[in-house]
């Protein structure tokens, strides 16, 4: 039997990182904010750029604030309202859909006081928790939804008082976190200006730095079950904080696939309860491998075929595989 010489399989393996992602767009209320390409050229956005694709590793990385590069600030600011409608959509970074289907996504806010945030320096943020994804009431992952196009869906309090705010959105991919450090963390910052006249604010016990917030231990980044449909997730980082779900958040992190806004990317209903165990375990791979039409290309894909590599790449995979 044959196989793709391994001069490809450097190449092939470097191709699949441009499958890591980014947020490329957020739409407020029905008006759309572009986000900058990381590493490109940095036009006027809310968003601030990301210098790559590539996930921050580690919980206690500098990066993990704002992500690689980010904390510098965005040119501009993003108006928004109590109740507003966020979704964020997430990129890979070869133009092709988010490559995860495994781990949490979670949105926090941080007030940047009197200053706009276009001038505030994300690393003084002190941040609050206002919604946590995690799996739907069939024990699915709803990341996997934003590896089908979906966005992410988040709702801003109803009752959160005006004024200058950074909104950190996250992804943390676990499909490498059944080992210590395995955690792939994708935050993404954007800058706001929110209206109103509401009062809803955090107690200074719901406030977290980042980094400082998760640590590589935590039982939500560090989850040896994590392909176990039945088994509980636990949510790093505090609470969601009380003015938000308007519960008590004494209790620490949340063992379910709840939602703050009370919908999962792709729109549907939560569970608040914990999904029903299975016998059976999700795939921890980045992509479904897609079918060969012929023995040589299925075993080419065997090896090496994830659905992100790059257009060229297939081409030279397939190209030799048939000329075996």
């Amino acid at each position: 039997m044959k196989f793709i010489p391994s001069i490809l399989l450097p190449v092939a393996f470097a191709t699949s990182a441009l499958a890591h992602g980014f947020v490329s767009r957020i739409t407020v209320d029905g008006k759309v904010y572009k986000g900058n390409t990381p590493n490109g050229d940095e036009n006027p956005s809310i968003v601030r750029l990301i210098s790559t694709t590539s996930p921050v590793k580690g919980a206690t990385n500098p990066d993990v604030n704002c992500g690689s590069g980010a904390p510098h600030p965005a040119t501009d600011v993003g108006n928004a309202m109590p109740g507003s409608k966020l979704e964020f959509t997430w990129d890979a970074g070869d133009g092709e859909n988010w490559p995860h289907n495994t781990g949490p996504l979670m949105t926090y806010m941080a007030s940047c006081g009197s200053t706009t945030c276009d001038k505030f320096d994300s690393t003084k943020a002190k941040w609050f928790k206002i919604d946590q994804q995690g799996r739907n009431a069939s024990g699915d992952w709803i990341q996997a939804d934003i590896m089908a196009g979906q966005p992410v869906r988040v709702t801003l309090p109803d009752t959160l008082a005006p004024g200058n705010y950074l909104i950190r959105h996250e992804i943390i991919a676990l499909h490498l976190a059944t080992s210590m450090g395995g955690a792939e963390f994708y935050p993404s910052c954007s800058q706001f200006t929110v209206g109103g006249s509401q009062t809803g604010a955090p107690t200074d016990k719901e406030l977290v730095s980042f980094p400082g917030a998760y640590s590589d231990s935590d039982p939500g980044i560090f989850d040896p079950d994590v392909f176990n449909s039945g088994s509980p997730y636990t949510f790093p980082g505090p609470p969601i904080a009380a003015f938000v779900s308007g519960s008590s958040s004494s209790s620490g992190s949340a063992t379910t696939g709840t939602s703050a806004s009370g919908t999962s990317a792709s729109g549907t209903a939560t569970t608040t309860s914990a999904p029903t165990a299975t016998s059976t375990k999700s795939s921890g791979t980045c992509k479904l491998k897609r079918k060969a039409s012929s023995s040589s290309l299925t075993v080419a894909a065997s090896i090496i075929r994830p659905r992100h590599l790059s257009r060229i790449m297939r081409g030279l995979i397939a190209n030799h595989a048939l000329s075996l």
